[in-house]
């Protein structure tokens, strides 16, 4: 397929989001089904341009005067990629199956439209609505924060140190020249391609042997904060599939026992393979059974009981810009009760002088520091860290810089950390 035709499928694809609501990942899917002829490098590269139409949503539209999925494409193109209107009237002419070139009022667009006069949800190119609680976790900076979070995501992997150690994994990976993450000392990241889409690391014989797992360096730093150690009892409960399971394994050297718990045990599954792979030998997997409580035998004996609770994943969305899109007040509300819950489930399994840290993948404070502050109020037997403490326990004194406003937690982002958004608060029970 030529790039012309990748662009006509791209418009095509949002055109079927848009008619139908339905999620990015299943449109492009269904595309690739009707599409056979199209190879796997031409949907690659098909459906970089779909997610960085979407990553610039709305400064896009601004400049272009249009939010039309076509207007949306052209605007990728040009603003994110830096191809001019004469450039692609002339790849859209020469192709058989391409878009109409550009208008002369597209092609104006393209030329001189600017982002001058426009808003802060405008310049950061995210909802309308989450400018107020955006505005309160990054102030007049809050534009800047979300222009960082609507840029592509590095691939980040976290050496398993079960199994090897940094040195060897660069090696292993060095025809993917990979380098040192400046924050994790377990941390590689790995460059792009030109399509946006980093190499198929899963599918490398050092990933096969257990030798690494791909998680992003943010999600590495909010395991190595909770600081778990060899010979404690510890608790992951919000396990999903696991990478920070695998992350804690890691750090207690298979010593010591590890539980980890969701409460859909589908989200559980892959985890079973991925420790077997890693190496892991000291993990119980608790599956929930119905009616059940598979924790009641933990209850006061955790050293550490993590929660990475779930959340509306604001920290995410340069992997995920669909979402941003698709997020609705309500979704905020309900994360709230849920967040609230499993914190206090949580508490129950953390012994006196244990920890419980509190983490999500999101950075507004109605489901950070207003949770924390919200179960405080409910536990007062619980302490919070400061940031810097806590980073220091964790060997990691860098992290201090990373402090919330409040400097109780950390918090971070793709601008100030040059991570995914993470929110981490490590609370002592007295």
């Amino acid at each position: 397929m030529t790039p012309a035709a990748h662009a006509l499928a791209a418009i095509e694809i949002l055109t079927a989001v848009e008619a139908n609501h339905r999620p990015v990942a299943s449109a492009l899917k269904d595309w690739g089904t009707s599409h056979r002829f199209a190879g796997s490098g031409d949907r690659a590269r098909i459906a970089s341009i779909v997610y960085d139409a979407l990553r610039s949503r709305a400064s896009i539209a601004w400049r272009m005067g249009a939010d039309a999925p076509r207007a949306l494409v052209l605007g990728a193109l040009a603003f994110v990629r830096g191809a001019t209107a004469d450039d692609l009237a002339r790849a859209f002419a020469d192709a058989r199956h391409a878009p109409e070139p550009p208008t002369e009022a597209e092609a104006s667009a393209i030329a001189s439209a600017s982002l001058d006069g426009a808003p802060a949800y405008v310049r950061g190119d995210y909802p309308e609505w989450l400018d107020g609680p955006l505005a309160r976790a990054f102030g007049e900076d809050r534009a800047e924060e979300g222009e960082a979070l609507a840029r592509r995501a590095p691939l980040d992997i976290r050496v398993n140190a079960l199994r090897a150690d940094r040195p060897k994994v660069l090696r292993s990976l060095a025809h993917l020249n990979p380098v040192e993450t400046p924050l994790s000392a377990f941390g590689l990241r790995i460059p792009l391609g030109d399509d946006g889409r980093g190499p198929p690391v899963q599918a490398e014989p050092a990933y096969q042997k257990g030798l690494f797992e791909v998680q992003d360096e943010g999600s590495q730093l909010a395991a190595l904060v909770a600081g778990a150690a060899a010979g404690q009892q510890v608790v992951d409960l919000c396990a999903g599939a696991g990478g920070k399971t695998l992350a804690l394994a890691a750090q207690m050297r298979n010593r010591g026992q590890l539980y980890a718990y969701d409460s859909d045990v589908r989200r559980l599954s892959p985890l079973h393979d991925r420790a077997d792979r890693a190496d892991v030998r000291n993990l119980q997997i608790r599956a929930p059974k119905g009616e059940a409580d598979v924790l009641s035998d933990l209850r006061d004996r955790a050293d550490l009981v993590l929660v990475d609770a779930p959340c509306t994943g604001t920290g995410t969305w340069r992997r995920n810009p669909d979402a941003k899109w698709r997020m609705r007040p309500g979704a905020l509300e309900q994360r709230n009760l849920e967040q609230d819950e499993v914190l206090d489930a949580a508490a129950g399994l953390v012994k006196p002088g244990g920890r419980l840290v509190y983490v999500t993948c999101s950075v507004l404070k109605e489901e950070n520091e207003d949770r924390v502050a919200a179960f405080r109020a409910r536990r007062p037997d619980f302490a919070a860290t400061p940031a810097a403490a806590a980073a220091v326990e964790a060997g990691l004194p860098q992290l201090a810089a990373f402090a919330n406003a409040e400097g109780d937690a950390l918090l971070l982002s793709p601008r100030r950390s040059d991570t995914d958004g993470f929110f981490v608060a490590v609370l002592r029970r007295t």
